[in-house]
């Protein structure tokens, strides 16, 4: 914007959404209107000021998801591209203590040194993924293999669509590859599958949906009987 023109509170909170403030987490902002982006500012500057004198963050975090929500419920402005009436899933036959589980993740994790190359892009960073939102919300979903025993530090993410910076830092924020191998080994689960898998979820939806026969195939010959999704 030039120094002589004026900004409306409406442009100014549709900013924060691939805009010149962009901030995947606040691009929610967007999603509300401008009485309610201002009740949300109004709340979050209170409890801005709360923190000052308490220990905890909690109340603040917890406002800030609370209005994500919000902005993201069905309606007239949200809408879900698919609604099924009957979900598809298909129930467990045997005890959960016995079943080889398998993950799959739409948070765009992959294996430093085995990246995916969005559109035959090498070493493609997060805000450059982000400038090319567009392009991913059209592309086919490429799915990526993690074997199980990869070390956090060789994990990366990048996704255009949500702040990777707390999945950067700690994987099984949107990847619990550990928490599963944990609940292996306390017998809540029979075993955790070798391969676990990842894609950025910022793609073309109906591609998805081509691409999952495909990709369940793929898994069943894995021997993987149930998967633990995280949709992000």
């Amino acid at each position: 914007m030039t120094n002589d023109s004026t900004e409306s509170f409406e442009e100014f909170k549709d900013s924060f959404s691939y805009g010149p403030r962009n901030d995947l987490s606040f691009k929610f902002l967007k999603r509300l209107s401008a009485e309610q982006a201002g009740e949300f500012l109004r709340q979050m500057l209170f409890e801005i000021g709360e923190q000052f004198d308490v220990a905890s963050s909690d109340r603040l975090v917890d406002l800030v998801y609370d209005w994500q929500v919000k902005a993201y419920e069905p309606g007239e402005s949200v809408k879900r591209p698919y609604v099924y009436d009957d979900h598809p899933f298909t129930p467990l036959t045997k005890p959960l203590d016995s079943t080889t589980i398998g993950l799959v993740t739409s948070s765009g994790h992959y294996v430093n040194g085995c990246d995916p190359s969005p559109f035959g892009m090498t070493d493609m960073t997060q805000e450059q993924a982000i400038e090319r939102v567009d392009d991913f919300l059209r592309s086919v979903p490429e799915l990526t293999t993690i074997p199980r025993d990869t070390p956090d530090s060789s994990l990366r993410v990048r996704h255009p669509g949500y702040d990777v910076r707390s999945a950067s830092r700690d994987p099984g924020v949107a990847f619990p590859r550990s928490a599963l191998i944990d609940a292996e080994q306390d017998g809540r689960i029979g075993r955790l599958a070798d391969e676990l898998y990842s894609f950025v979820g910022a793609c073309a939806q109906g591609r998805i949906r081509n691409e999952a026969p495909r990709w369940v195939e793929r898994w069943k010959q894995a021997g993987i009987e149930a998967l633990f999704l995280v949709p992000v």
